[in-house]
């Protein structure tokens, strides 16, 4: 049974797994932090958290929390040597909200559900900007009895928790979302490229954008990036076709056409075979004026984020 004093442990601590882990110890909740390098998580003492030296260490939590990029990362800290599900005992719960394919949560739910403990599938929509704003989203999959416990630990990392169903249907609603990330991009860099080609700053474009009917939480936050090319990354070109080509892949077992994606996602490898791959996704801007044969400057001015940050200007 998940309450409000339940010991909740943290594997992750990436740039999403820190700001959300961090929410949780805002809100004054027991949390064990482990993640590969350490150093990454060690500020979180300051917010009243521990640091775990080995996974072993969060076997006696009620509940962990798995926040890693990919499949291969899941399962190593699942069911790898030292892994959490290699313990003599595991936590009642576990809760992952990392991007991972079908196939690899049915192993690792499989697992979970063979030593008698639950497994929730918790995807987030959001960069960690977004979560350290109070903004982010959750899709929630799996049973639903436990989903109603888990819920309020849930509520205090993100603004909006959406249960969908049982098993990975959560798996789902994050891909699709993923796939209208990566359309939405690339047609927002077209018509940005459009407008400035016209004669129209990104600056003015961008604003008059965000302020109209088809401006978005999404399209706000991403234009200090587009107006000043700021490529520092929130969520990468490589991670961005990942999900893509998770998107194609339940397109074709689910028979579904998807043309724009698949248009896209060649886009998307492109912008990664021009030196993009470790930058932000922002950098389909960067390849869409290339390939209208123009170059970009940073604008350096100022630009609202909708985050209720500081405007931030590229130097």
């Amino acid at each position: 049974m998940i309450t409000e004093q339940s010991r909740i442990g943290w594997i992750g601590a990436g740039r999403m797994g820190h700001a959300m882990a961090a929410r949780l110890l805002k809100h004054g909740r027991d949390v064990t932090v482990w993640n590969r390098t350490r150093a990454k998580a060690e500020d979180l003492i300051g917010l009243g958290g521990h640091l775990a030296d080995t996974i072993a260490e969060l076997a006696d939590r009620d509940i962990v929390f798995t926040m890693v990029s990919a499949d291969a990362d899941l399962l190593e800290v699942m069911l790898g040597e030292g892994g959490l599900l290699k313990q003599e005992s595991i936590p009642a719960v576990i809760v992952d909200s990392s991007t991972v394919s079908a196939a690899t949560s049915d192993i690792v739910r499989e697992a979970v559900t063979a030593r008698g403990s639950a497994f929730l599938v918790c995807p987030v929509s959001g960069n960690a900007k977004v979560v350290k704003a109070g903004r982010l989203s959750i899709a929630a999959s799996g049973s639903e009895e436990i989903f109603s416990q888990v819920e309020p630990l849930l509520s205090d990392i993100a603004a909006s928790v959406t249960y969908v169903g049982e098993g990975d249907l959560a798996r789902l609603v994050k891909i699709a979302h993923n796939v209208f990330l990566g359309v939405v991009t690339q047609s927002l860099a077209e018509i940005t490229v459009l407008a400035e080609q016209g004669g129209v700053s990104r600056a003015a474009f961008l604003d008059f954008l965000n302020r109209s009917v088809m401006g978005s939480t999404f399209s706000r936050y991403k234009a200090p990036a587009m107006v000043n090319l700021d490529l520092t990354p929130t969520f990468t070109t490589t991670l961005l076709r990942k999900d893509l080509d998770l998107g194609l892949a339940a397109a074709r077992a689910l028979n579904v056409t998807m043309p724009l994606t698949a248009a896209t996602h060649a886009l998307v490898q492109a912008a990664i075979g021009r030196g993009h791959g470790d930058a932000d996704f922002a950098a389909l801007l960067v390849e869409q004026a290339r390939s209208s044969g123009v170059e970009l400057k940073p604008e350096n001015v100022e630009v609202d984020d909708g985050l209720g940050t500081a405007p931030q200007a590229s130097v």
